[in-house]
């Protein structure tokens, strides 16, 4: 019998790993010490570590590692060169996403703002769904402010509504600059756990997701909490720029969960970060610069759930106006079964004559 220090050593994982392995029945040791709890591993399961070392440094996750290491070799090697092919296909998607933010970072300064200037032409649509009995979704769009908001529990209709509401007296504000909006739409969300607080508070796990851009004349900034999402369409390619708060993407982020294996977790709906009046609202915040012919999608997840990316991408890029788009691609959830409430907004940024 090898101690866990020696296995380790021989097998090229640390301690902590052989431990981590142990509690998600990977690598299970040999023998425990039912007084000390130390670990001990026959030499006969170094074939085994070796394989998840290994199937680590390709940077599989735990989960289908798992699944790897309980198939018979010529099995395994076709799992591992799916994955591979996986892998590639990632990373050609990832390549292009740093395309674009190597762009979005050293685009030259834009041309007189006299001769021409920008403004959003923008549409928003909103459905029950096929199974909800109610819609608890909010989906707003205006000149300067475009958002969804995703109510959740008995009072998620009136908090989604009151988190939108709340975001829609910025576009009341005078111009804001650039450097200050991020500011304010965070001020903003406070305000709006406040509102949900007021709306909810004889109810119980009440709350809303939110997903927001405010126009400040030459970018967009972008307010997100939850699962909701924002897409943006520039030059063909399909970008999805949020991220999001839930139970399963922070297991996809520690490796212990397959984007596969989210689809159908049992805790794929359950957020980490919202809009609640009992917590501190902690929103993603940033600036994206906007171009001419740039198409925004903001949705729910009663959309992004049941409409493949390949789909929506399709979709956006097909339909000549945000009011087609929109609709084309709420039809293309309820096509699909309409399990949730389903919100959108698409907004595109077009150049209009300037005023001299």
């Amino acid at each position: 019998m090898l101690t866990i220090g020696a296995f380790a050593k021989a097998s090229r994982l640390t301690p902590k790993a052989l431990r981590l392995y142990d509690e998600l029945d990977l690598l299970r040791p040999a023998r425990v010490d039912p007084d000390t709890g130390y670990r001990y591993y026959a030499a006969g399961q170094l074939e085994r570590a070796r394989l998840v070392a290994w199937l680590r440094r390709l940077g599989m996750p735990l989960a289908r590692i798992r699944e790897v290491c309980a198939l018979p070799p010529p099995d395994a090697a076709r799992e591992i060169r799916a994955y591979w092919a996986w892998v590639e296909a990632e990373t050609a998607e990832r390549r292009d996403l740093a395309g674009f933010l190597i762009a979005h970072l050293t685009a030259p300064p834009r041309r007189d703002p006299t001769m021409t200037t920008l403004r959003l032409r923008y549409a928003a649509h909103s459905d029950r769904g096929l199974v909800r009995p109610a819609n608890q979704d909010t989906a707003y769009a205006g000149d300067r402010l475009l958002a969804v908001a995703d109510g959740y529990g008995p009072a998620g209709g009136p908090a989604s509504t009151a988190v939108v509401e709340t975001l829609k007296t910025l576009e009341r504000t005078a111009e804001i600059p650039a450097g200050d909006v991020l500011n304010l739409l965070e001020a903003a969300v406070q305000d709006a756990a406040l509102a949900v607080r007021d709306v909810s508070a004889d109810e119980e796990e009440a709350g809303s997701t939110l997903t927001a851009m405010l126009w400040t004349g030459s970018s967009l900034a972008l307010v997100h909490i939850g699962d909701s999402r924002a897409y943006l369409l520039r030059d063909g390619g399909l970008f999805r720029i949020t991220h999001d708060h839930t139970v399963v993407q922070s297991l996809i982020d520690e490796g212990r969960l397959t984007p596969e294996e989210a689809t159908s977790h049992p805790q794929r709906a359950l957020l980490v970060n919202s809009v609640t009046g009992t917590a501190p609202a902690t929103p993603d915040l940033r600036l994206h610069d906007a171009r001419p012919g740039d198409r925004y999608l903001l949705c729910s997840d009663g959309l992004s759930a049941v409409v493949p990316d390949a789909r929506i991408r399709a979709l956006l890029s097909a339909e000549p106006s945000p009011e087609e788009a929109v609709r084309a691609l709420v039809a293309a959830a309820i096509d699909a079964g309409g399990p949730d409430n389903v919100s959108g907004v698409v907004a595109d940024v077009v150049e209009v004559p300037g005023v001299g």
